[in-house]
């Protein structure tokens, strides 16, 4: 609420599912929450009469059949509030029409104040509970891509082996998997996003699995890319490069560092390799209760990294296929697999197939640097 007054305004109000949940417990999914002078009142409707007051404890609880913000806004107007913070960036312009016309006419010019963050900020910040749930969330992962590699197979598709992660994710105690599991194999491993699809797994190619479950309504997020068959050197020399950038930007994470620095980090790794422009997005992101939460850990962000902080580091290369590609620099082929290589001696030349590479860990930022939760999980090359 201080927050809000310091924007100017007297009242808040949260309709934002996370935000909610991160101020009173209260897990259902139609709630707002209405702040007027140090008082909080939750709406919702009667399909969570007796959860809204068995899990927001210390609210006090209203239930009616209308929508929970129109309630909220009808309050708030009545008891005296003048100017209202509301979350700009989360609510539509139709949302906020609604609410305008279920206030008197007085008051609809005016008394809503757009604001942005002002709980997402709150919440990049883990308490001692949320760093335990998270924890246990990123250990589930790390369990699930350890059993889900006898499934990798080129006899597989992408979905069988998403549809045995979910299972087990779900045996394992997960509510959910916590957002659309990635399995991109082959050629379309070269897609950041690439969601599995009925193609089967390559008999010698990349295949990479980006996942993560929902526990206790905390997320977790993870990449692992194994490689079927034997490979080439240049994927295997990707590979390496990729994480050795991965491991640049952990190293470069703690309090008191600012988010460009760390994205620069990993950046500057695959600058040396020639693979900077198949680095095609940010180098992380901030997990809670979403799976996307500040900060970002992209180029110009200035943000400071603080303790408690949790988030992922995530380089990628991607390259798309190009017919009569060569493999790579006599130089680079020479030296061989038997030690990997320095980046600055890695080279990228074009590939007659695509493929990507990309690897996740989540860390909590510490006040000396970070602690990775997934590291059960090896990132160490696999040829299956």
């Amino acid at each position: 609420m201080r927050a809000a007054e310091t924007a100017g305004a007297d009242a808040l109000l949260l309709t934002h599912g996370a935000d909610v949940r991160y101020l009173s417990g209260f897990t259902g999914s139609s709630g707002a929450i209405a702040l007027l002078g140090g008082r909080a009142t939750l709406f919702t409707d009667g399909r969570y009469a007796n959860q809204a007051k068995a899990e927001a404890k210390g609210l006090r609880v209203v239930i009616d059949k209308r929508p929970p913000e129109i309630q909220a806004v009808e309050w708030l107007a009545s008891s005296g509030a003048t100017q209202c913070a509301f979350d700009a960036g989360i609510t539509s312009v139709a949302s906020l029409e609604r609410m305008k016309k279920a206030l008197p006419q007085p008051l609809r010019r005016g008394f809503f104040l757009p604001t942005e963050g002002l709980v997402a900020r709150l919440r990049q910040i883990k308490d001692d509970d949320e760093v335990a749930r998270l924890r246990r969330a990123a250990a589930i992962g790390c369990g699930l891509f350890a059993m889900v590699l006898e499934y990798v197979t080129s006899s597989a598709t992408e979905l069988q082996v998403a549809a045995q992660l979910e299972f087990m994710a779900r045996l394992a105690g997960a509510e959910a998997m916590s957002f659309e599991t990635i399995v991109a194999g082959g050629e379309r491993s070269a897609l950041p996003h690439g969601r599995a699809t009925s193609a089967r797994l390559p008999a010698q190619g990349f295949v990479t699995l980006d996942f993560g479950v929902l526990l206790d309504g905390y997320c977790s997020d993870m990449t692992r890319t194994v490689h079927l068959g034997r490979a080439t050197e240049q994927e295997w020399e990707v590979y390496h490069s990729v994480l050795e950038a991965q491991q640049a930007a952990i190293a470069a994470v703690a309090a008191g560092v600012r988010c460009a620095d760390v994205d620069e980090a990993a950046r500057s790794v695959l600058r040396r390799a020639g693979l900077e422009k198949e680095f095609a997005h940010s180098t992380g992101h901030g997990v809670g209760l979403e799976i996307h939460e500040g900060p970002r850990i992209a180029a110009a962000q200035e943000q400071i990294l603080e303790a408690g902080m949790i988030i992922t580091i995530e380089p990628g290369a991607y390259l798309s296929g190009s017919p009569g590609g060569s493999a790579l620099k006599p130089d680079a082929m020479a030296a061989g697999r038997s030690r990997v290589a320095s980046s600055r001696s890695r080279r990228v030349h074009p590939v007659e197939k695509g493929f990507g590479v990309r690897i996740e860990d989540m860390l909590l930022v510490t006040r000396s640097g970070c602690e990775v939760l997934t590291a059960a999980s090896s990132r160490d090359w696999m040829e299956l």
